[in-house]
């Protein structure tokens, strides 16, 4: 795999002062705790960030990075940095003047603006039924999917062993069928289950815990595929690779932070829900239908989101919407997932999760053998927008 050109390492590190400079002025307008950049790992503070005055003054210097990145050697630089200069020159006038809900979806995140169709839904959810009938499961696909659940429950009080069990499998693997993790098992994260948050698990990667929420009615499948998306190979692993190449000048700076709300979201989130596929840990039925769940309430968050900010339904619509979409997971679920999309500086990051997975899995496939090391440098030495992973020159 190619070095990163000396021209895109000296973007990289203007990209990530511009980005720190632009997150600390939203904290210190805002006072949201998350920030944009809600990850530095930049942890000896070589990065300190540029002093914007104003979201104009901020804008500029994003324009101006802008014109920089047309200039870069590689073409998917050009186009992903780009796209990241968009998506800041665009949150910049969302917290200014105000962005509507539709262009916050197309100038954030670089996706279609548009709920997922009935159409793919309705493919699912008949991908779903054909394979309960198979597995043996009868009645409608409601009652199917309450009998699969209530088969495949993880009490609350069992989570954090079951979680902690998988975890290390799941360890095990990526270091066996992707890549070498770049530190010792004891830095892997710890199961911690939580109440009273607006999601469903999160990888707190400089805490070293995976954050599960026992709210929702929680099966084993689903946290096998928690397990590989907040730790190995997903976001553990994502972290851990950029902290790593990043403080050694093997990737651009850039790598080194998270950022919500802009071009490389989607495949952040993708990169995570690949992660069983990309370990060969896919092992049956169960999974499968997981598979298609995860999917499947993917694409009903976007619905949630669009009739909550783009058609302005009352709150308690939107609830009813989704607990009569939603198969699994119960109340708890609803109730957290509803909370997530609700939050204005979250609103659109829901698309993030539907389009994922499709800029990932689709150039993994084509991938041969003896390249994945290779493509797996690609994914996380460099950032993505949904329009670069297939750019891969193995592909």
């Amino acid at each position: 795999m190619p070095a990163p050109s000396d021209e895109t390492l000296a973007f990289g590190e203007d990209a990530i002062t511009a980005l720190l400079g632009l997150d600390a002025l939203y904290r210190a307008e805002s006072a949201d705790g998350d920030g944009l950049a809600v990850l530095n790992l930049d942890l000896d503070g070589r990065y300190a960030p540029e002093r914007f005055a104003s979201y104009a003054e901020a804008r500029e210097r994003f324009r101006e990075l802008d014109d920089r990145a047309a200039l870069l050697p590689e073409p998917d630089r050009r186009r992903y940095y780009a796209q990241l200069c968009g998506s800041s020159i665009a949150f910049t006038q969302w917290r200014e003047e105000g962005l509507p809900f539709r262009e916050q979806l197309a100038s954030f995140l670089h996706v279609p603006v548009a709920p997922v169709a009935d159409a793919e839904l309705d493919g699912l959810r008949a991908d779903m039924r054909a394979l309960l009938d198979a597995m043996g499961y009868n009645g409608d696909l409601r009652e199917q999917c309450r009998r699969w659940e209530e088969r495949n429950r993880v009490p609350a009080d069992e989570v954090e062993g079951v979680l902690a069990e998988l975890m290390d499998t799941a360890w095990t693997h990526t270091e066996e069928r992707l890549v070498e993790i770049p530190a010792p098992r004891s830095d892997a994260m710890r199961a911690v289950a939580v109440t009273g948050v607006p999601f469903n698990a999160r990888c707190n990667y400089l805490e070293r815990r995976v954050e599960i929420n026992v709210e929702p009615v929680l099966t084993r499948p689903a946290l096998k595929h928690l397990t590989a998306h907040e730790g190995c190979p997903g976001h553990y692993v994502q972290f851990k690779l950029r902290e790593t190449w990043g403080r050694a000048g093997r990737a651009p700076a850039d790598v080194l932070l998270s950022v919500v709300n802009t071009a490389s979201s989607s495949v952040f989130e993708g990169i995570a829900d690949a992660g069983l596929v990309m370990i060969d840990w896919m092992e049956g039925d169960d999974d499968r239908f997981q598979s298609l769940m995860t999917r499947y309430r993917a694409g009903i968050g976007t619905g949630a989101a669009w009739r909550l900010h783009a058609l302005e339904w009352p709150r308690d619509e939107v609830r009813d919407w989704l607990a009569e979409q939603s198969l699994v997971g119960g109340e708890g679920w609803v109730d957290n997932r509803l909370a997530f999309i609700a939050a204005p500086s979250r609103a659109v990051l829901i698309w993030s999760y539907w389009w994922g997975e499709p800029s990932v899995l689709p150039t993994w496939s084509r991938v041969a053998a003896r390249d994945r090391a290779a493509f797996v440098e690609w994914l996380h030495g460099r950032m993505h927008s949904v329009d670069t992973v297939a750019a891969f020159p193995g592909a």
